[in-house]
């Protein structure tokens, strides 16, 4: 139990330090992308080129991944506090945030899709 423990917690670190790589490399460089998201890149890039293991992060990101509700609750008090910025754009926020989720789900569901198609197709062709 201890050894789970921490080795989610080792998990998250590692995970967590790849944000902070990105936000490091946006800085330096003076970027207009996200430090999160070169991170996010940052992460893709080790994870294809097996540089970074998926074991040496899997547990952390399970973890991370089923308690990512909880992450949500600053945002909503925060949305809670400015009420008065958002007091008239109600109408037009429903819009935005209905064909923001739905365009993610598609973009999504096509890209697992995709990749699972391929990870078949590769599974095949081995035996």
């Amino acid at each position: 139990m201890i050894r789970m423990v921490a080795i989610v917690i080792i998990q998250v670190l590692v995970l967590y330090s790849m944000y902070l790589a990105g936000t490091w490399i946006q800085n330096a460089l003076d970027l207009m992308i996200p430090g999160s998201i070169i991170g996010m890149v940052l992460l893709f890039c080790l994870l294809v080129t097996k540089i970074l293991p998926l074991r040496w992060i899997q547990e952390g990101s399970r973890y991370l991944l089923a308690h990512l509700t909880l992450f949500f609750i600053p945002v909503t008090v925060g949305v809670m506090e400015f009420s008065h910025v958002f007091k008239g754009k109600g109408l037009l926020l429903i819009p935005a945030v209905l064909v923001s989720t739905i365009l993610v789900m598609l973009i999504s569901g096509k890209l697992l899709d995709f990749f699972m198609s391929k990870r078949l197709r590769k599974r095949s062709n081995e035996t």
